[in-house]
C-alpha cells in the first residue's frame, strides 16, 4: 500500500485505488470515513539510528549498514545569497536531499506504519496517508477509525515523526449525516477538523464525490494562463501558440482524468468550455465555430475522447499485470463455460450494482467489455 517512487505506481493509480474502496463501501449502504494524515517535515525528521535499524532487519550485511552510518555521518548545509555563504550547519538527521536514495530510505523507514491500521485501510504516497474505514453504522465507522488512527500516531512517534495536527483532516463520504459526528482526536487530545473537500495527491475529493470543487479548481487555473496567453497572443507565432497550449494547458486537463471521469456531464462541460478557448487561442477561430470544426482545426481529439482513451489504456495495462497488485486483483478474466466463437475474446468478470458501476472494479470490466464487442480483441495477451 505504498504508491510513491515505485515502478508502475502513482497518484492515480493510488486515488483509484482509494476511489474504487470508497465507492464500494457506499454502493453497500455502509458508511465511510476518512483521515487524511499530514506530516510535519517528514524527510527531514528521519532518525538515522532507526533507518539504520530498518535496514538491518531487512537483512543488509554489516559492510553495507556501515557504509549507510558513513554516508549519513558528518553532513553539513549551508545557504548562499547573493554570492554570500553561510556557515556550515550540521545535518543529524532527514534522507539526504537530492539523493537518488532518497525516496527508497525514506520509504523503508516508514513502511511499517502500514501495520498498525488494523481493521482500517490505509494507503501511502511516500508520507502522504490516507486512513479510512466503512461499516453498517457511523458509531461504528468512527470508533473503528479512531483505533486505528491511535495506532498509526504511535507508529509514527515511534519513528520521531510528527503529526501535523492543523493539516490532517477528517472527511464523511456521501450518506446524510448528522450536523455534529463524533470528533476523531489525536494522542494529545485535539479534535481533528471535517471538511468537505481535501486535495488527495493532485485531485480535490469532495465528500459527495462530485468532483466539484476538483472541476472548479481546474477551470480556474486553466482560466488564468489562457488569459495570460490571449493579453500576449501578439508575441506568439502559430506554432508557438500551439505549443504553448500543448505544453502549459493540456497537462492539466489530461492529469487525473481517469479519476474525475464520472463526474457529471454538467461539471465536465465546463472543462470543453475552457479546452475549446484554448484551442479558439492557437487558431483564430470565431466563437461560434462548431466544436468538431475545432478539433478539426487543431487536430486534437476532444476531451472525453482523451478521457476515454486513457481509461482504456488503464484497463489494458491491468490486464497486462503492468500497475500495482492493488489494481490488478480487482479485475478478473472471465473463464468461458463452453468453446465459441466469443469465447475467444477477453472478457472481464463484473458484479451487478448500482452505484458502484463508478468504482475501478465495475467500470472497467463494464468498459473493456464493450470495448472488445467492437474490437474482437483475442484471449492472447502480449507480454
Amino acid at each position: 500500500m505504498q504508491s510513491g517512487f515505485r515502478a508502475g505506481h502513482g497518484c492515480t493509480s493510488a486515488t483509484l485505488k482509494v476511489l474504487n474502496d470508497i465507492l464500494t463501501a457506499i454502493d453497500k449502504k455502509q458508511y465511510c470515513a476518512a483521515v487524511f494524515i499530514d506530516l510535519a517535515k517528514a524527510f527531514d525528521s528521519v532518525n538515522h539510528h532507526i533507518l539504520i535499524g530498518r535496514l538491518n532487519s531487512l537483512g543488509f550485511s554489516n559492510d553495507c549498514l556501515a557504509w549507510f552510518t558513513n554516508y549519513f555521518s558528518d553532513r553539513v548545509q549551508c545557504v548562499k545569497s547573493e554570492g554570500l555563504l553561510s556557515g556550515p550547519l550540521a545535518v543529524s538527521m532527514g534522507v539526504p536531499q537530492g539523493s537518488i536514495l532518497r525516496p527508497t530510505l525514506f520509504s523503508v523507514y516508514i513502511n511499517d506504519v502500514a501495520l498498525a491500521a488494523g481493521e482500517s485501510l490505509i494507503h501511502l504516497y511516500a508520507d502522504d496517508t490516507i486512513l479510512y474505514t466503512s461499516g453498517p453504522s457511523l458509531d461504528t465507522v468512527l470508533t473503528t477509525l479512531q483505533t486505528s488512527f491511535n495506532a498509526i500516531q504511535l507508529s509514527f512517534r515511534g519513528l520521531q515523526l510528527l503529526l501535523n495536527t492543523s493539516k490532517t483532516k477528517c472527511m464523511l463520504f456521501n450518506r446524510s449525516l448528522p450536523a455534529r459526528p463524533s470528533s476523531i482526536a489525536t494522542l494529545n487530545g485535539s479534535d481533528l477538523e471535517y471538511v468537505d473537500n481535501y486535495k488527495y495527491l493532485g485531485v480535490w475529493l469532495d465528500c459527495k464525490l462530485s468532483f466539484q470543487t476538483h472541476i472548479k479548481h481546474l477551470q480556474s487555473k486553466v482560466k488564468s494562463r489562457i488569459g495570460f496567453l490571449f493579453h500576449n497572443k501578439a508575441s506568439f507565432t502559430h506554432a508557438t501558440k500551439h505549443t504553448l497550449v500543448k505544453l502549459t494547458i493540456l497537462p492539466i486537463l489530461d492529469f487525473g482524468d481517469v479519476i474525475y471521469k464520472i463526474a457529471s456531464n454538467t461539471l465536465l462541460n465546463k472543462l470543453d468550455a475552457v479546452y475549446h478557448s484554448a484551442i479558439r487561442f492557437v487558431t483564430k477561430a470565431p466563437y461560434t465555430t462548431h466544436r468538431c470544426d475545432l478539433y478539426a482545426l487543431v487536430g486534437w481529439p476532444s476531451l472525453h475522447t482523451c478521457r476515454q482513451t486513457h481509461w482504456l489504456q488503464v484497463i489494458y495495462k491491468t490486464l497486462l499485470g503492468k500497475v500495482p497488485p492493488y489494481l490488478s486483483s480487482l479485475v478478473t478474466i472471465a473463464a468461458p463455460t463452453c468453446s465459441t466463437r466469443s469465447s475467444r475474446y477477453i472478457s472481464l468478470v463484473y458484479l451487478n450494482s448500482s452505484f458502484c458501476c463508478l468504482s475501478f472494479q465495475f467500470s472497467a470490466a463494464n468498459d473493456w467489455n464493450e470495448l472488445q464487442k467492437s474490437l474482437k480483441l483475442e484471449t492472447h495477451l502480449p507480454h
